[in-house]
């Protein structure tokens, strides 16, 4: 049976589009697979009703909730291509299956490139975060550092100091502007210029090394990483933005036709409620079209052949010998 839409990715922005796309009556796959981005992460916060449910039991009670909606099937798979068939979409996964379906969304996230300083990998999720909101609580009040080597960054500390009043700035050597540094001074936040050797301790931080041997005893660590797009989404040559996240319209449509990005892949406003909120959002509007195509067959064959116009797509952006496709991607 061929499907209304498949949802690639488990989290909360699949788990989200899945359930309200269920509610909508569509035939619905939600493959699910490959290494989760939070799994590092012990709880979810900032998620009202769920403040603190571990991210494991997170994702069992949506998938228990989906199992009232017999539309509704999961598949622990990864995809790995989707390829334009005619009218639909081809989907194949990992294990070798093969899903013709009539949308396709994305709710794949993003690739985190953490640091290469040692021993900040064990400490990621832990005593290493990117959002406040989302882990700030829980050391409140306790020595913080932030990772901030740009005037951007730098400025984004004073936010910090709503959790903390022991703040160090580790600008790794940069030369932050007069004006940048008089404001983080008058915030009572210190800068530290010296670069950082390594960070002490496993899963909990407990100093920050830096190259001269001296060491400053910190609790937790924030930094913006840099982020790159899925494997999947370079496989298929979406068009990215200037920060370098999926370009998509107001349907939330990628620049491969029928195929829709929902969630962290499409924006830097990242966390569980704002990606579970965006995959309804994006549910919503697909549901809204597969429902207006079904009643009104002939605005629905007008739909299949503008994507069939637009399928040219593969043409216009090229692969690469290696499989990636051949658009200039701007970080």
């Amino acid at each position: 049976m061929n499907q209304d839409v498949v949802i690639v990715g488990g989290g909360p922005a699949g788990l989200s589009a899945a359930l309200t796309l269920g509610r909508g009556r569509k035939q619905v796959l939600l493959c699910d697979g490959g290494v989760r981005r939070n799994a590092a992460a012990d709880q979810i916060h900032n998620f009202v009703t769920r403040d603190g449910t571990p991210p494991r039991e997170f994702r069992r009670v949506a998938r228990e909730q989906l199992g009232a909606y017999p539309s509704v099937s999961l598949r622990d798979a990864a995809v790995v291509d989707v390829a334009r068939e005619g009218e639909l979409l081809r989907v194949r996964t990992d294990d070798g299956a093969e899903h013709l379906t009539r949308r396709v969304l994305l709710t794949v996230g993003v690739v985190d490139e953490v640091p290469d300083i040692p021993g900040a990998r064990g400490l990621w999720g832990h005593s290493i975060a990117q959002c406040p909101y989302c882990h700030g609580w829980e050391v409140r009040g306790l020595p913080w550092g932030v990772l901030a080597p740009s005037a951007k960054l730098a400025e984004w500390a004073l936010l910090l100091t709503g959790w903390t009043d022991d703040l160090v700035v580790f600008s790794e050597g940069a030369d932050l502007p007069p004006d940048v540094m008089a404001r983080l001074a008058q915030g009572r936040v210190r800068v530290e210029p010296r670069r950082i050797r390594r960070l002490l301790g496993e899963t909990q931080l407990e100093a920050v090394e830096l190259e001269d041997g001296a060491r400053l005893a910190r609790r937790m660590l924030f930094m913006h990483p840099r982020q790159r797009p899925v494997p999947l989404v370079e496989r298929l040559g979406l068009a990215l933005d200037e920060q370098g996240f999926v370009r998509v319209d107001d349907q939330k449509q990628s620049s491969m036709p029928g195929v829709h990005v929902a969630g962290d892949a499409a924006t830097p406003l990242q966390s569980a409620i704002i990606a579970s909120s965006a995959g309804m959002m994006a549910a919503a509007l697909l549901n809204h079209a597969l429902t207006v195509e079904a009643a009104l067959p002939s605005e629905g064959q007008a739909m299949s052949a503008s994507l069939g116009d637009r399928a040219e797509w593969p043409r216009k952006h090229p692969r690469r010998p290696n499989g990636s496709p051949d658009v200039k991607r701007a970080r």
